[in-house]
């Protein structure tokens, strides 16, 4: 029995509020609205893409999710990073892997990470008004080297040295273009990119749990950590204290 037959024999005003009956049939609206929060981020550097992102799922004011993982394999030598809504990213990174996989059996090598920022943009394209959510960060090493390129839902694209997405990006963006080169050795690649997330977690509400750090050398990708957050932060805020320290006593000295 339709759920329209089972509504349409009650009284008005004994039909829930969320049910409301439309032409076309019965609308269930969401019980609340979906917030959408995460710090993700790359940077191309000589050595290869390094990756970071937190592991906090939310859904509305809650936190459905600690330690997810935001962090995708699409291949070997290609990562993707999801921000947005949650199903919509792995429902289509998922397509994208099949696609790329299609794609690799039929030309006998992988796509360039250009072009699967391509073929991605392009599926996603076709439903520019269906109401999703993706975000993503495709971070990969082919024959032109490191390659980091952004795709949205709406079919938008383009490439970049440095590209960080979420509500905590703009806290991360903060950190990496005051210290952000692509020559960085990569310790300190690896540690301004725990910086840069650890810094957004501690601003931004829908950010945090843990940081996980991935790293695309021409080999594949490797992952390289995953550390809490409250812990980095705190040796962040640790290591500053000792700097300041460490440039009052000099400062005393030449006085």
């Amino acid at each position: 029995m339709a759920l329209q037959d089972v509504v349409g024999t009650r009284d008005p005003s004994q039909v829930p509020p969320w049910v409301q009956l439309q032409p076309s049939g019965p609308e269930v609206p969401r019980p609340f609205l979906l917030s959408h929060g995460t710090t993700t981020l790359a940077f191309r550097c000589s050595h290869g893409v390094v990756v970071a992102a937190d592991t906090r799922s939310s859904c509305g004011a809650l936190v459905s999710d600690p330690s997810s993982r935001k962090v995708i394999t699409l291949h070997r030598h290609l990562l993707a990073t999801t921000s947005g809504t949650s199903a919509d990213c792995a429902t289509w990174l998922r397509l994208l892997r099949c696609a790329l996989r299609m794609r690799h059996l039929s030309e006998g090598r992988q796509p360039s990470v250009a072009g699967a920022a391509k073929l991605l943009a392009l599926m996603l394209k076709g439903c520019a008004q269906k109401d999703l959510c993706v975000a993503t960060l495709l971070c990969g090493w082919d024959c032109h080297g490191p390659g980091l390129h952004y795709v949205y839902s709406d079919g938008t694209r383009f490439s970049g040295d440095v590209l960080a997405v979420g509500s905590g990006s703009p806290y991360a963006y903060g950190v990496l273009d005051g210290t952000y080169q692509y020559d960085l050795p990569q310790a300190e690649a690896f540690w301004l990119a725990r910086q840069a997330v650890a810094h957004a977690a501690h601003r931004d509400a829908y950010s945090g749990g843990n940081v996980d750090l991935y790293h695309v050398r021409p080999d594949g990708w490797v992952c390289v950590s995953r550390e809490d957050l409250s812990q980095v932060y705190r040796g962040l805020v640790f290591r500053t204290e000792e700097d300041g320290d460490g440039k009052e006593d000099a400062r005393e000295e030449s006085n």
